[in-house]
């Protein structure tokens, strides 16, 4: 895949990178609409919130550029299998998201709403963190697509977010009282297996 092929396909990976961003930012605005501003945001939560900013500056930056630390000279076969594995994490945590509705919190406040419910349908129904599940994979096939070691980065960022999940599964457990039976019945990240 070269000139026109990879040029497709950096846009490709671009617009879903944006499209993700933006329904991130839709919904959670639409989801604070007519609340009243709380507190100022912590430090931690601001340092979170600008990690975030440039890590996704890094990608699109990564994105538009010639290949970084190249795993292949030849590396079609690696942007096809990144290909696919990108769109699957993109589709799955799109619907996960979509799903999850008004019971999805920011990552960086981790707040859990009176309002907030168990939904254990959909993609729920199978797993318990389908968004950090199709992130990690829409970050993998990325790489892979963009045919750069830097693929192992996400590898390291995996545990940090399984730690995460793990951290927000126990405030889960004290906040809502049908989530410690959810996690008897579903698996963390991967259907039936983990």
């Amino acid at each position: 895949m070269t000139g026109t092929g990879l040029i497709i396909l950096k846009v490709y990976l671009l617009t879903g990178l944006i499209f993700h961003k933006a329904l991130w930012e839709v919904m959670k605005r639409r989801q604070n609409a007519g609340q009243a501003k709380g507190k100022p945001a912590s430090l931690t939560s601001q340092i979170i919130k600008l990690v975030k900013l440039m890590v996704l500056a890094g990608i699109v930056i990564q994105t538009i550029l010639p290949d970084i630390l190249p795993i292949s000279n030849d590396p079609q076969t690696i942007r096809l299998t990144g290909l696919f594995i990108f769109t699957l994490g993109l589709l799955t945590a799109i619907a996960a998201r979509v799903q999850l509705g008004n019971n999805w919190s920011d990552i960086e406040d981790g707040k859990i709403a009176n309002k907030h419910a168990v939904v254990s349908s959909g993609i729920y129904g199978y797993i318990r963190h389908p968004i950090y599940t199709g992130d990690i994979l829409l970050l993998i096939g990325l790489e892979l697509c963009l045919n750069s070691w830097l693929v192992l980065g996400v590898v390291v960022l995996a545990p940090v977010v399984a730690a995460q999940a793990i951290r927000e599964e126990k405030k889960l457990i004290n906040a809502l009282p049908d989530y410690e039976e959810y996690t008897r019945q579903t698996k963390r990240f991967i259907p039936f297996l983990v």
